[in-house]
């Protein structure tokens, strides 16, 4: 090889390093955490899927510029040797590896980086409804905590019952009313919702709860997600604990 042609040769995988390393350093990383006293499969979008024993943690890393991201557990889960099975609350296409948005009910951890003037956009959603305690928060230390961690399963309205969790009403009903299809302004707080917001101030507790309920931090700011961050065994509910993966 001419020295010339080597040079070309270093120069290239000098600008692939460089392009790889400026992906990593634009990209936020996303500690999540299973606290809870069984198994939880935590889902992403972007990102996929893990199984997570208690104490177990996924380092997932986004890209800046992600939007309409979401990070939630599933419970109650049972999977085959190729990752095909089904989940009791927040299943995703019937995989391991997540594809899509999770089956209400959920608790949501919600984010857009660095969207607008450098920043980063994050929130707790009971918009689809709770089925696992969560904590979500930058690392950086600047930003707020956000908490979750009320017994909203144990308390949970008779109408919003689910196997596993508890619905917003929106799952349930169906209407303008708790779902705000009709356009910003077409809907308030309900009942319903204050029942969520009572237990979780800092949580989305209808569609248009924005005020209250959106944050921000600097964007290249990395997060920590905890499910059950007080352990709480109260919130094991029934088929949470076995799988066959």
């Amino acid at each position: 090889m001419s020295q010339m042609g080597y040079l070309a040769k270093l120069s290239l995988c000098s600008l692939l390093v460089l392009s790889a390393y400026l992906v990593i350093t634009q990209a936020a990383n996303f500690e999540i955490v299973n606290n809870c006293p069984y198994t939880v499969w935590a889902a992403a979008s972007p990102g996929g899927g893990r199984r997570l024993d208690r104490g177990q943690t996924w380092n997932l890393w986004v890209n800046a510029g992600t939007a309409m991201a979401r990070i939630w557990g599933r419970t109650g889960c049972n999977f085959d040797g190729s990752g095909r099975g089904r989940c009791q609350t927040g299943d995703c296409t019937g995989g391991l590896n997540c594809q899509g948005w999770g089956v209400p009910p959920n608790t949501l951890a919600e984010f857009a980086l660095n969207q607008y003037a450098n920043q980063d956009f994050y929130d707790i959603s009971l918009v689809d409804g709770f089925n696992i305690p969560m904590d979500f928060y930058p690392l950086n230390g600047g930003c707020h905590k956000l908490s979750c961690t009320a017994d909203i399963n144990g308390q949970c309205p008779n109408e919003l019952r689910a196997p596993g969790g508890c619905n917003n009403p929106c799952t349930v009903f169906k209407t303008n009313e708790y779902c705000c299809t009709n356009g910003q302004g077409s809907c308030g707080p309900t009942k319903f919702s204050r029942f969520f917001k009572d237990r979780c101030r800092d949580a989305y507790s209808y569609p248009q709860d924005d005020p209250t309920s959106t944050f921000t931090c600097p964007a290249g700011s990395n997060y920590k997600v905890v499910f059950c961050p007080l352990g709480q065994p109260h919130i094991l509910m029934p088929g949470n604990t076995s799988s066959e993966y």
